[in-house]
C-alpha cells in the first residue's frame, strides 16, 4: 500500500539559552527572501526550545520557524509530504518505509538523511528524555533502521492509528545529530539545538523576547505552502507580553505588528480600527476542563463531583469572562476535533444548583459554617487547584475567580486556587496535594491527548481514575485507522467520562490573532488551528 501523505507540525519553546550572533544580512532567493522584519507579541513564554519536549499549545507557533517535521497536514486533515517525500505502510500496519528528501541541511551544516532521523527516534528511547511520548505516542515503536542513505524503515510492535499523527506533530521536529550529541542543555534547547527550518534561533532573552533570522538556504517547505525558497522575512522577533492590555497597546501603538491572545474586552477596539485585522481559530485536541482528583476526599465521592459540575452555570461564567467569544465545551474532546467530538453530550448536565445541593446533602455535606461553606464532621468542603503559571492562558485566572464565586454561591463549596511556578505545581501533583487539575491539550489527533490523560498510570492522569473497560476502548481506538470505528469508540469513551463526572468541561481553546493590515500571509495550521510559522508572512515595510 503506497501512501503519499504528510504532516504539518506544532510546537513549543523557551528555555535557558542566551545571546547569539547579530542578524545576518538578508539573502534573496527564488520565491522568497527580499527582507523585512516582524515583531510578534505572544502571551506565554515557552518552557523549552526543544520541539520534542513541547507542552504549551500557545508556544508551539514558534517551533516550525526552526524545526521541520517529517510529514505535514492538508486543509482536510490529510497527510502530506514534508521532509519525508513519500512513504509506504505494510498491509499488517507494522512497517513504515519513509523516503526522505536528499536536499535538506541542518542549520549547523549537518546533512539530513536516514541516519539523522534514526538518531532522533533513538533519542526518545533515552531514559528520562520524554517518558510521556515514549509511553503514549511511541508506545508501539519497535526500531528504526537505515535502509539506504535517504530511506528509513520503522517497525512497530503493534498497529498504531496514531503513528502518522506523531510524524506530523512537533515531537517529530528534526534536531541535528550534532545537537543531540553536544548541546549544552538538550532538554532546555536554545541556540545550539538546531533544526532544518526556515528560521534560525539566534538570540533569547528570558522574560523579554526570542529572535530568529532567516535561513538563506531553506528550500523544502511542506506541501501546501504559499511559496518556495527562503522565508520572505529577514527576521522575526517574538516578545513575551503576558498582560493582555499591554499586548493590545503595543499593537495599536505600532510597537508590534502581530499579537496573539486577544482578550474579549478588546475585540471591539480591534475590529473598529481600520489599520488592524482579527482572525480566530478553534484548536484541536481536548477541551479546557477541570479534572477532579478522586483519589481522596472530597472528589472520591461521585456525588461531590457531580455537584461541583452542576453548581456552575458555565454559559454565564464564560459570558462574563469572555463576553460571548468562547465556545462552550461539553466533552473532554473539543469541537475543534469534529471527527471525534460527540455532540450528543450537549445539554446533558450542568447548571442545576438544586441538584447540586441535594447531592451534597446526600453525601453528608449538609451543614454550613459561619461563612456559608458546607461542612462535614467539622471539616469545610474545600477544593484546591494548583496552577502552573507558564500554562495559564486565555484569562484562565479570571475564569477561576468566576467559578470560585459561582460554586460558593450556589453550592457552598470553598474553591481555592493558587497560581505558582512550574516546580511548585509539579511538586503538588507529585505529592497528590490538589483536588482540581486544569488542562487542555492541543494535539492534532485528540486520541493522543486522551491517551495521556485517561488510562491508568498515564503521564497526566491526575484524576487517578482507573477502569479496565476505558483502557480497552482507548487501546482499540488508538490501534484503528478506520475513521468510523474510531469515532464510535471515542464516543463511548466520552460517554463514560461524562457518566463518571471525571471533569467539568469549560471551553474549547482557540487562537485569536490581531495584526496590522500591512501584514499578509498569516495563516492557521489546518488541523491544529494554531498559527502557522512566519515562513509565508510578508510585511509592507
Amino acid at each position: 500500500m503506497k501512501v503519499r501523505w504528510g504532516a504539518l507540525t506544532l510546537t513549543a519553546v523557551l528555555a535557558l539559552a542566551a545571546c547569539g550572533a547579530e542578524t545576518e544580512a538578508p539573502t534573496a532567493a527564488a520565491g522568497g527572501g527580499g527582507g523585512g522584519s516582524l515583531v510578534w507579541a505572544v502571551e506565554t513564554q515557552p518552557i523549552t526550545f526543544n520541539p520534542q519536549l513541547w507542552g504549551q499549545n500557545k508556544a508551539r507557533l514558534l517551533v516550525h520557524n526552526q524545526f521541520d517535521s517529517l510529514v505535514a497536514r492538508g486543509k482536510d486533515g490529510e497527510f502530506l509530504p514534508w521532509l519525508a517525500k513519500s512513504w509506504e505502510v505494510s498491509k499488517d500496519g507494522l512497517t513504515y518505509t519513509l523516503h526522505l528528501r536528499d536536499d535538506v541541511t541542518f542549520h549547523d551544516g549537518e546533512k539530513f538523511d536516514a541516519a539523522s532521523v534514526k538518531a532522533n527516534f533513538d533519542q526518545f528511547l533515552a531514559p528520562g528524555y520524554n517518558p510521556a511520548v515514549a509511553a503514549v505516542q511511541l508506545r508501539n515503536f519497535g526500531r528504526a533502521e537505515v535502509a539506504g542513505p535517504h530511506t528509513l524503515k520503522i517497525t512497530l510492535k503493534a498497529p498504531d492509528g496514531l503513528f502518522l499523527d506523531f510524524l506530523s506533530s512537533p515531537y517529530a521536529g528534526q534536531i541535528s545529530p550534532k545537537s543531540l550529541r553536544n548541546a549544552k542543555d538538550l532538554k532546555a534547547g536554545g541556540v545550539d539545538v538546531v533544526g532544518t527550518g526556515p528560521f534560525v534561533l539566534d538570540r533569547f532573552t528570558p522574560g523579554q523576547e526570542v529572535h530568529y533570522k532567516r535561513n538563506p538556504d531553506y528550500g523544502w517547505p511542506p506541501a501546501g505552502s504559499a511559496h518556495q525558497g527562503p522565508a520572505h522575512l529577514a527576521e522575526v522577533t517574538y516578545r513575551f507580553l503576558p498582560e493582555a492590555a499591554v499586548r493590545v497597546g503595543a499593537l495599536t501603538s505600532g510597537q508590534v505588528q502581530v499579537i496573539e491572545g486577544v482578550p474579549a474586552t478588546e475585540i471591539a477596539l480591534i475590529k473598529g480600527d481600520p489599520r488592524l485585522k482579527l482572525e480566530t481559530s478553534l484548536n484541536s485536541g481536548s477541551a479546557f476542563s477541570y479534572y477532579f482528583n478522586q483519589s481522596h476526599p472530597p472528589f472520591d465521592d461521585k456525588r461531590v463531583r457531580e455537584a461541583f459540575r452542576d453548581a456552575v452555570d458555565v454559559d454565564a461564567v464564560l459570558n462574563s469572562v469572555y463576553q460571548g467569544t468562547a465556545e462552550r465545551a461539553w466533552s473532554i474532546i473539543g469541537q475543534g476535533s469534529p471527527q471525534l467530538y460527540d455532540a450528543s453530550l450537549e445539554n446533558t448536565f450542568g447548571n442545576d444548583p438544586q441538584r447540586a445541593a441535594r447531592l451534597l446533602d446526600e453525601a453528608g455535606w449538609d451543614k454550613r459554617d459561619a461563612e456559608g461553606y458546607r461542612v462535614k464532621d467539622g471539616r469545610r468542603l474545600t477544593v484546591r487547584a494548583v496552577n502552573s503559571a507558564p500554562f495559564v492562558r486565555d484569562r484562565r485566572d479570571i475564569l477561576a475567580q468566576a467559578i470560585q464565586a459561582a460554586v460558593k454561591q450556589s453550592a457552598g463549596i470553598d474553591f481555592q486556587v493558587k497560581l505558582v511556578d512550574q516546580g511548585t505545581a509539579q511538586k503538588a501533583y507529585d505529592d497528590n496535594q490538589y483536588d482540581v487539575f486544569e488542562n487542555s491539550r492541543g494535539d492534532t489527533d485528540a486520541g493522543a491527548a486522551l491517551n495521556l490523560i485517561l488510562p491508568k498510570g498515564a503521564a497526566i492522569n491526575r484524576t487517578h481514575f482507573a477502569d479496565a473497560g476505558l483502557d480497552r476502548l482507548l487501546t482499540e481506538a488508538s490501534a484503528s485507522s478506520d475513521a468510523a470505528e474510531r469515532k464510535e469508540l471515542y464516543a463511548k469513551v466520552q460517554k463514560l467520562v461524562a457518566d463518571e463526572a471525571l471533569l467539568l468541561p469549560l471551553y474549547v481553546p482557540a487562537d485569536q490573532i490581531a495584526y496590522s493590515a500591512s501584514v499578509t500571509g498569516l495563516t492557521f495550521e489546518p488541523v491544529s488551528g494554531t498559527p502557522n510559522s512566519a515562513y509565508d508572512i510578508r510585511t509592507g515595510t
